[in-house]
């Protein structure tokens, strides 16, 4: 936890390193374990627990994070997808209006035609009806007209009436072949109008049904990773679960065992006011530094504030170190330390193979072997523990001297 004076500048790079403190909690609990095998090797303590839990765990926790980092590009891109599905989406309903209304025409186009072919053809029958309604009976040769007019003029009157009948008639029907032809052409170029906006609409189709399919393939990706975080969060709860039940058989193990514990307890103040900001039992773990560079409710916070509010001092050792550095700041310091535990040390266990942060404790009671300690941080929340273990292999500063 930590040792000498902390530059402001490397606040960061310290809390990294506290970060890792709350693997610093099976500090007193491992010492049990030390003991077992002293006893059974004639006194000699043995420090080799490697901590698998918090392996495993940050090992899960990493892929996590590379799973929500691909998650979030994967949303980016879908959102991508989705904008360029709109946009398809937007120039489909615009064609399909303007589609729509060709066809519209299209369709009145052909009835106009229809219209035009059925009125030639009653123009033409009424012209056949008209000239043989000006013979006798619709049909009489010329020489039988001449035979029953009056006269040459007669025979010329009517000639000529039914000249002008016709003509009329006849261009009647040019014009209605002239505007079936123009109806035609008209139809025509609009036939090439649709069909050509038929084609753009199948590709703008076709184009959304593959940013549709780009979506979905994304959409199933992000499921993908969310279920892996999904079964990685769970693996996590269950190692802190077999981590804390593993604790829990360690502190039971030579007769201790836990006596009590609570959010806040062992005189740790509930507010207090430090250089980085409050810090104390109302506020998180390691929200803050407290005055001495510790992180708030961590075991060698605790363990400071104790020293601080029995003795009326504690060095300023944050920032550059852990539980295990308390031994050699002490000496360097000129505080005494040794194997033996009192009341009102600090119990420090140094760690071991693969824990390189150590534990601290404030001993409050030795019976023998069996040693009563107050601690924070013992499962990895933030609170205080009052427990009894065996005291041996462990080291202690005895900072009242």
């Amino acid at each position: 936890m930590s040792s000498h004076a902390i530059i402001s500048s490397s606040v960061k790079q310290t809390k990294m390193k506290k970060i890792k403190m709350p693997r610093l909690s099976l500090a007193s609990l491992r010492s049990l374990a030390i003991i077992a095998v002293a006893l059974i090797a004639g006194g000699s303590a043995l420090i080799a627990h490697a901590d698998k839990y918090d392996d495993q765990i940050n090992a899960l926790q990493a892929k996590n994070n590379s799973a929500q980092s691909s998650i979030n590009g994967l949303a980016a891109t879908a959102t991508n997808y989705q904008d360029a599905i709109n946009q398809l989406q937007g120039q489909i309903s615009s064609l399909q209006a303007a589609l729509n209304a060709n066809v519209a025409k299209q369709t009145d186009l052909t009835n106009q035609i229809t219209t035009d072919q059925q009125n030639i053809t009653q123009d033409k029958a009424s012209l056949s009806a008209v000239i043989r309604a000006l013979y006798v009976d619709g049909q009489l040769t010329t020489i039988e007209e001449l035979a029953t007019s009056k006269n040459l003029n007669d025979y010329v009157d009517k000639e000529t009436y039914r000249t002008s009948v016709q003509n009329k008639v006849d261009g009647l029907i040019k014009q209605l072949s002239v505007d079936e032809a123009q109806l035609k052409t008209q139809k025509n170029q609009l036939d090439i109008v649709v069909n050509t906006q038929k084609q753009q609409d199948a590709q703008l189709a076709s184009a959304q049904a593959q940013q549709q399919q780009l979506l979905a393939y994304n959409q199933s990706q992000q499921d993908s990773f969310n279920q892996q975080i999904k079964s990685n969060q769970s693996q996590i709860s269950q190692l802190k679960a077999e981590q804390i039940a593993a604790n829990r058989q360690l502190v039971s193990r030579g007769g201790g065992g836990v006596i009590t514990s609570g959010a806040c307890g062992g005189g740790y103040p509930a507010s207090a006011s430090g250089s980085y900001g409050n810090w104390g039992c109302n506020y998180p773990l390691d929200n803050t530094l407290d005055n001495w560079g510790m992180y708030n409710r961590e075991c060698v916070s605790y363990t400071a504030w104790k020293v601080y509010q029995t003795y009326g001092y504690m060095p300023y050792w944050g920032g550059s170190g852990n539980a295990n550095s308390w031994p050699g700041n002490a000496r360097a310091a000129g505080i005494p330390t040794g194997s033996t535990p009192k009341v009102g040390s600090v119990a420090i266990y140094m760690g071991g193979a693969g824990d390189p942060w150590g534990h601290a404790m404030w001993v409050v009671g030795v019976n023998g072997n069996m040693i009563t300690v107050d601690q924070y941080n013992l499962y990895y929340d933030g609170k205080f523990y009052e427990t009894t273990i065996n005291g041996s292999g462990l080291t202690y500063i005895y900072f009242g001297g």
